[in-house]
């Protein structure tokens, strides 16, 4: 069935307009059905008080190719008050610590230099330029997460970013030499007036980098779960491209990254400079970028049928577990572990807990299933036939702190890019 054949979505009905060039959203990329916000955490207190639930479907935009969601809930309502906290990810940690280290020798970063972090977390990366007395700035706007960073030392205003904070910012601080973001540029709703804000915090001959993961990856690993309410946009390269040179800013390299599952970074100066050089992966990038299909609307629209296969092989995963009297726990609570959960249908009748390293998800529930969220060493107590890994992105890490989960016969499933049993 062609795009044009198709019954349309109620939603794509709509035309909700594309956060970045205005037209109307008429194709669907994925559509998860119902869920709640996912980094909310269920208090035992509220397991009998209703949830709100948002529809969880991306479009792609024909006239852009900027898959995104709609904006269902406000910032304030997702990031006042956060659940993730970047430091109980060691694998992720010390991929900061080595960002680091690269980029004071590549930028020649040192006393003089001021270095903004955008969406900073707890400091988890900050932190490596204060030990080595580069002054930073981090820009956070959860409260609660940001009250984690000052206790390290590390300064931090709690705010959204825009062009008024830009403004303000760096009025009061001064201009950025280096401007980064790492998973920042996805939870942002009004792109247009983010970026704008960076054009206006860079010095003149500051650089910007920023992380996201990959679209090309996202489609052909099939990881539909890392769509969720606080990521609102999905990017591949050409399109990431299009939205600096926008606002004046040209991407000069691209580097891609096994994070997340896959992820690239982007190199960005003032489009008046000279300097640095357009690096040759850029036309690289563009070129395989092509090739894939990015400005095919098929490549787009094929996904939700890979979507409902994996979907049904997870569920026979489970229902096959259940029928031999399996135990099955869970492992990690992360964003993109809710929306496979809720999409899924997965509750305690298939996961009888999870388990998570950061206290401040330990006693909790995992929103709309609101299946408990325990202390690791739980899993030790339960001794489960196997251990189902939510963050599938950190398995080899997961694996490795979990190993002795082997000595009972215990085994590990990952679900994405299909689902698989290591013994």
């Amino acid at each position: 069935m062609t795009a044009s054949e198709r019954t349309a979505h109620p939603l794509e009905e709509l035309g909700i307009p594309c956060r970045f060039c205005g037209e109307p959203l008429r194709d669907t990329f994925a559509d998860l059905g119902m869920t709640p916000l996912c980094q909310n955490r269920i208090r035992r207190e509220d397991l009998n008080r209703p949830e709100t639930f948002y529809p969880l479907h991306a479009f792609v935009c024909r006239s852009c190719w900027l898959v995104q969601l709609a904006e269902y809930a406000s910032p304030e309502a997702i990031f006042s008050d956060y659940a993730y906290f970047s430091s109980y990810a060691d694998t992720w940690v010390e991929h900061a610590r080595r960002y680091v280290e690269m980029v004071r020798e590549r930028l020649g970063l040192g006393p003089q230099s001021l270095v903004v972090e955008l969406a900073s977390n707890d400091g988890y990366l900050l932190q490596w330029f204060v030990r080595a007395g580069v002054p930073v700035l981090g820009v956070e706007p959860a409260a609660n997460v940001a009250d984690v960073a000052r206790e390290k030392g590390i300064r931090t205003v709690t705010r959204f970013f825009g062009t008024e904070a830009a403004r303000e910012l760096r009025e009061e601080y001064g201009a950025a030499d280096l401007l980064l973001g790492n998973n920042v540029l996805a939870h942002v709703p009004d792109l247009n007036d983010f970026v704008e804000g960076m054009k206006r915090m860079l010095a003149p001959d500051g650089v910007i980098t920023m992380e996201f993961p990959h679209l090309l990856q996202l489609v052909e690993q099939n990881q539909f779960d890392t769509i969720y309410h606080e990521h609102f946009s999905y990017f591949s390269f050409t399109v990431v491209e299009r939205v600096f040179a926008a606002h004046g800013i040209t991407l000069f390299d691209v580097e891609e990254l096994p994070t997340h599952g896959g992820s690239i970074r982007i190199w960005g100066r003032h489009a008046d400079r000279a300097t640095p050089p357009v690096a040759p992966r850029v036309r690289q990038m563009r070129e395989r970028e092509a090739a894939w299909g990015v400005t095919r609307l098929e490549t787009y629209t094929g996904f939700a049928e890979r979507i409902r296969r994996t979907k049904a092989s997870i569920l026979e995963f489970f229902i096959q577990a259940r029928r031999q009297e399996r135990r099955v726990v869970g492992y990690g609570a992360p964003g993109k572990g809710n929306t496979l959960l809720n999409y899924c249908g997965i509750g305690t009748d298939f996961l009888e807990f999870t388990v998570d390293r950061s206290p401040h998800k330990q006693g909790t529930f995992t929103p709309g299933t609101h299946i408990p969220i325990l202390a690791p060493d739980a899993i030790d107590r339960a001794r489960p036939d196997y251990v189902f890994i939510l963050p599938w992105n950190l398995r080899e890490e997961i694996m490795r702190q979990m190993a002795h989960v082997r000595r009972w016969g215990g085994r590990f499933v990952v679900p994405i890019p299909e689902v698989r049993v290591y013994d």
